[in-house]
């Protein structure tokens, strides 16, 4: 039967079908990968504000392991593992968590190589991933910094006016301005730094700076000084997808600036909105509990 059909099917196209079935399949198969799909060169077009410019209006969120390790890595437990009393987690708690607290292998959103630290700091480096259960600042609640604030695992919402662009954060309810008609340095130092913002066609890019030397970019202890420059580029790829780069530049810390890449997607789930994620709460025990105890 299946040879009667696709004799049927195919004998005005390939008048060798009828005598050969065989063939007929494997002609049928490139007749139908050189046959053109509607739409597929069609060029994606990005929407645009009432004001024209391109609308990145949504709530979004990254879908990958670069809050674990922004290089390319295997799965492996947690590495942090503190003895005796001196410090707010103890060895038991580590183990304890087993697969959760373990981290999971990804492919690494660095490009072209691996960070470009100078010696030192690779020595600090590892030294902040074999304890990173206690010195993440995300442990903690800190505020995440940028880039880091982009790809943890929860979502953000981008909402644009004509004068700033409000990035809000559902971790730790963390949120930036990005000022588009000023190029001014940031007064002060802070968290989340000061960011700019101007149009470069359909890209948006971010040129961000007056960090804290605080913050961290994974869990894996990468690290920066005060001194850290990021320039930024969103860009809608899709009805559904940004794609992010991230230049990273801190002379005090690295040989040469690096960029990481990646896609970030747009939650489509049913009334989706951001909800509280106010982690302080969770912490109060974890950092001052010590305090307590030894007041008893």
């Amino acid at each position: 039967m299946c040879d009667s059909f696709w004799s049927r099917f195919l004998g005005s196209r390939f008048p060798a079908a009828a005598v050969f079935p065989a063939a007929a399949v494997l002609a049928a198969g490139l007749w139908l990968a050189a046959a053109p799909i509607a739409g597929q060169n069609r060029a994606y077009q990005t929407p645009r504000t009432p004001a024209g410019e391109p609308d990145l209006n949504g709530i979004w969120q990254a879908v990958n392991t670069a809050n674990y390790d922004l290089e390319p890595h295997a799965a492996r437990p947690a590495m942090a593992v503190r003895n005796g009393p001196a410090g707010p987690v103890p060895a038991a708690s580590v183990v304890a968590l087993g697969a959760v607290g373990a981290v999971p292998a990804g492919l690494g959103v660095v490009q072209g190589g691996g960070i470009p630290y100078q010696p030192w700091a690779a020595a600090r480096k590892a030294e902040n991933a074999k304890d990173w259960v206690t010195r993440d600042p995300e442990i903690k609640c800190y505020l995440p910094g940028v880039p880091r604030a982009t790809y943890m695992p929860y979502p953000f919402q981008i909402v644009q006016s004509g004068d700033v662009i409000l990035i809000a954060y559902e971790y730790a309810s963390a949120t930036r301005t990005i000022y588009m008609n000023d190029t001014s340095e940031s007064p002060i130092d802070s968290w989340m730094g000061h960011s700019t913002g101007r149009w470069d066609g359909d890209t948006l890019v971010v040129e961000s700076s007056g960090f804290n030397d605080q913050t961290w970019f994974d869990r894996a202890g990468n690290f920066h000084s005060e001194a850290l420059r990021v320039v930024e580029r969103f860009t809608r790829t899709s009805a559904d997808a940004l794609w992010y780069e991230a230049t990273i530049e801190d002379a005090k810390v690295f040989t040469r600036p690096w960029t990481i890449a990646m896609p970030i997607y747009r939650r489509l789930d049913k009334d989706m909105q951001l909800l509280e994620f106010k982690c302080v709460e969770f912490v109060e025990e974890l950092m001052y509990g010590h305090l307590r105890a030894s007041a008893n």
